[in-house]
């Protein structure tokens, strides 16, 4: 085997600021809009269901750094930086003349990026005063990094879990109940918009559509109470650019410096982490690299979503976003990368998709778990199913590095680990696994129904 190479940052050099690309793009992304005035939102229209300072962070086009707060920095601490790593294994399976790194978010104790965010958000509402948070979670990623960063900053925590992903991972439900958190399966009788969307479906697998909706709806009528959410919105995928700045530092120590940054893709949050600090080079520098969301091929918004306003919950709570959608009562497939199964795409990435640059492919279910299984047969982690899906388009650009001959160097971000996701892997494995898509029809038929704003 090898000599595995891995990268690590001493703790006086882990970032002090968050990159805010907002500031750097030439375009800027359409605002998000008020459903019954449709007059751009204010920081103090969101301050009434986000923190005020995420409120504040969400609209900001002014400010390229935003420090990190010292609280917040000392938490980071525990567990950054994370390793960068060579995988050399990989590329010998492969035969391909790239040279190919990760950075492996799996590390920490929570075992994906999503804590970096929660931290954050959870400091700044206790700053503010709150006394409880709610939220969505698919896979229960978020979830579980947001129950433990509640009861970190002494936070009561509810969180609403996507139904079928609850069934098919019921310890990430164990993990949020761990650490305090109540749990409920979406779509559920405790809200009006779960009540709503049972009547109509009551069979409904839940979507994070309709988690979100009742995350929101708990935090509009719960005293002292604040919706957090794990991507899709500026303020998130600010937090995970600690990702890609430790990521830019520890390529400087490996000598290189990336041709292609790949991540998955579900709202946008560790794509926006890792792909936003290097894209700045490309926006200030002239840097030439290209940028890869890797998205399931049963739910492909940046492909074949349209742009268009639309909401970021089924049943209509929050506000209208200019995005990439497949409309919000779009039912996706009940795929194992539960964290990827959202029907629209964040509005940073959806302008930058606008402006050419970066660009989607969409990776169909068992695709995604070959390369899943290869990467932890070659490399000895076992990736969870969203991750798999960066994994597969890795593979795809490494394998045209052989009828080109090139040494690019491509960069991915393992978001998470996949040990509680045997299951997943167990019925890929006895062949029980199998792709979906949707059809042309069923894009148009959703997008259709939307209010056409722009």
């Amino acid at each position: 085997m090898a000599k595995q190479k891995k990268f690590i940052l001493q703790e006086s050099e882990i970032p002090t600021q968050w990159y805010n690309i907002l500031a750097d793009m030439p375009n800027k992304p359409l605002p998000p809009i008020h459903p019954a005035t449709k007059q751009p939102l204010t920081w103090q229209d969101l301050a009434h269901i986000f923190p005020e300072e995420c409120s504040k962070q969400e609209l900001d086009m002014e400010h390229t750094w935003i420090d990190i707060p010292e609280e917040v920095l000392e938490k980071y601490k525990f567990y950054r930086s994370t390793p960068l790593v060579r995988a050399y294994e990989l590329e010998k399976a492969i035969g391909t003349p790239a040279h190919i790194y990760f950075k492996n978010e799996s590390t920490n104790p929570l075992g994906s990026h999503k804590i970096n965010s929660a931290l954050a958000q959870c400091y700044y509402c206790k700053q503010e005063g709150t006394t409880n948070v709610t939220t969505e979670t698919g896979a229960g990623q978020w979830g579980a990094a947001l129950a433990y960063a509640a009861k970190t900053f002494g936070l009561e925590a509810a969180v609403y879990q996507v139904k079928i992903s609850m069934q098919q991972k019921p310890y990430r439900s164990s993990i949020m109940r761990t650490f305090g958190a109540a749990v409920t399966g979406s779509p559920s009788m405790s809200t009006r918009a779960g009540k709503d969307i049972l009547t109509v479906n009551p069979t409904h697998s839940g979507s994070l559509g309709t988690a979100i909706s009742e995350a929101v709806e708990l935090a509009q009528t719960t005293p002292h109470c604040k919706y957090v959410l794990g991507s899709v919105l500026n303020h998130v995928a600010l937090h995970q650019t600690i990702i890609g700045l430790e990521a830019e530092k520890q390529m400087q120590l490996a000598g290189e410096y990336p041709d292609t940054v790949i991540a998955c893709f579900g709202g946008g949050s560790n794509f926006g982490g890792i792909a936003f600090p290097f894209m700045r080079h490309n926006l200030k520098d002239g840097k030439h690299t290209e940028f890869i969301a890797a998205e399931p091929n049963s739910c492909p918004k940046l492909t074949r979503g349209k742009f268009q306003y639309d909401f970021g919950d089924e049943a209509g709570y929050t506000p209208l976003l200019p995005m990439y959608t497949l409309g919000h009562q779009f039912k996706p497939a009940n795929i194992h990368a539960g964290g990827l199964r959202y029907h629209g795409a964040g509005m940073i990435v959806s302008q930058l998709i606008k402006d050419k640059m970066m660009h989607g492919v969409d990776i169909p279910q068992l695709e995604s778990f070959e390369a899943g299984m290869l990467f932890a047969r070659t490399e000895g982690i076992i990736p969870a199913p969203e991750s798999c899906h960066a994994i597969a388009a890795t593979i795809r650009e490494a394998k045209k590095c052989i009828e080109t001959g090139e040494e690019k160097v491509i960069l991915f971000n393992l978001s998470g680990h996949g040990l509680i996701d045997m299951t997943a892997y167990d019925q890929y494995i006895n062949g029980d696994l199998q792709n979906y898509t949707i059809s042309d029809e069923e894009i148009q038929k959703n997008v259709s129904e939307l209010e056409q704003i722009v």
